[in-house]
């Protein structure tokens, strides 16, 4: 299956893969070129492509009172903290406060980089993707370009990498894996649970801040790419476990960055292993898809 572009939704809509009407839903999509110009043998910029969550937070006490007064003016009643801080940021009159706010990507937990649209336009598709009720299973795809660590006095102390942002995703991981497309051999029960397994699995990849080549090809291809869940189940359906996802630099590797990524599949029983690989261009800001998912035979 060939990469596709999602249909543009709201900031919040479930992502619906390129198979799957309603991919994600991009909260906003700028095209740009960030090495345009760049001479030969210079470094190539430090993209991003990582899955986490978005956090607002207050980057100072100034800001922090301020918001204050403007959610004493709002229609607060009866809502929570986060359903009120979400309806103060989306009133026309308060767009100032959106670019006051800091806006952390937690991964697994941890502060990871604090986000900046490169557009600063885009602020209000930082303010969507917030959503007003957010749930455990709520993520976000953030695109873009890692910076230097942001100074001490942006962001209350909190000294991270800062992302210039092109793109986002949000989502919701069980819409996600609803929206995959099951394979018409496969049990409709046992397919969305595999994928769902699949999915905690590659997002609890260890040390996976989708900085590196390998992580942003793995996490291109779990939001991208429904075949390797499809496969997965099929593995099941026939007694074997996926028991490793490996990466490596492909052999076409010359002008352009491209990686293998690796899924291997044990049977339970035999303990013979199967793999299967896709390929996937990393060299650009957005990975893409250059082979489908096929055997791959250790050489």
């Amino acid at each position: 299956m060939e990469d596709h572009e999602p249909a543009p939704q709201n900031a919040t809509a479930p992502p619906a893969h390129d198979v799957a009407a309603g991919s994600l839903s991009p909260a906003r999509e700028v095209h740009s070129c960030s090495t345009c110009g760049q001479g030969a043998g210079e470094m190539v910029p430090p993209y991003v492509y990582a899955l986490g969550r978005i956090e607002p937070r207050m980057p100072s006490l100034g800001v922090e009172k301020e918001f204050a007064q403007a959610t004493g003016r709002a229609e607060t009643t009866d809502v929570t903290d986060r359903q009120a801080l979400h309806a103060v940021l989306t009133e026309p009159q308060n767009r100032y406060l959106a670019r006051q706010l800091c806006y952390v990507l937690t991964i697994q937990g941890l502060d990871t980089y604090l986000l900046r649209p490169r557009d600063p336009g885009d602020f209000a598709f930082l303010v969507e993707a917030l959503h007003d009720a957010p749930r455990l299973t709520d993520l976000h795809i953030v695109i873009g370009l890692r910076g230097p660590l942001a100074p001490p006095d942006q962001c209350n102390g909190l000294m991270l990498p800062v992302v210039d942002f092109d793109q986002i995703y949000a989502f919701n991981a069980r819409s996600l894996v609803q929206s995959l497309p099951k394979p018409d051999d496969l049990d409709e029960e046992k397919f969305r649970a595999t994928a769902e397994e699949l999915f905690e699995r590659v997002i609890q990849m260890a040390d996976n801040a989708g900085a590196a080549d390998e992580h942003r090809a793995v996490n291109y291809l779990a939001v991208r790419y429904p075949a390797i869940y499809a496969k997965c189940a099929e593995a099941h359906a026939s007694g074997a476990a996926l028991t490793a996802i490996e990466t490596r630099p492909s052999r076409l590797s010359g002008v352009r960055r491209i990686t293998d990524v690796i899924f291997s599949f044990t049977n339970r029983k035999t303990d013979v292993t199967e793999k299967f690989f896709v390929r996937v261009d990393v060299e650009e800001e957005f990975p893409h898809l250059t082979s489908k998912l096929s055997p791959y035979y250790d050489r």
